[in-house]
């Protein structure tokens, strides 16, 4: 399937522009970058958030080890 021409996309535009009309595609167009933005600036929140919680350089304290459990390994062979 091919790309689209300057053809089809006038056609489009003209569609539109008798479909909504000349007065209301700049609100359109507004609405329309006003949705971009905010998706963008969510999505760039987002990825600021997670890469914030795992960021490990952030935290000063070593991750806590706890000691293993005490058995005793020298007398657990088996018979």
């Amino acid at each position: 399937m091919p790309g689209l021409g300057w053809m089809e996309i006038l056609l489009i535009f003209v569609v539109i522009l008798l479909i909504f009309g000349a007065k209301r595609l700049p609100e359109l167009a507004q609405g329309l970058g006003k949705g971009i933005r905010d998706f963008k600036r969510a999505l760039r929140e987002t990825t600021d958030e997670v890469k914030g919680s795992t960021d490990v350089s952030n935290s000063n304290q070593p991750p806590k080890m706890e000691p293993p459990n005490k058995q005793d390994y020298g007398n657990s062979q088996k018979k």
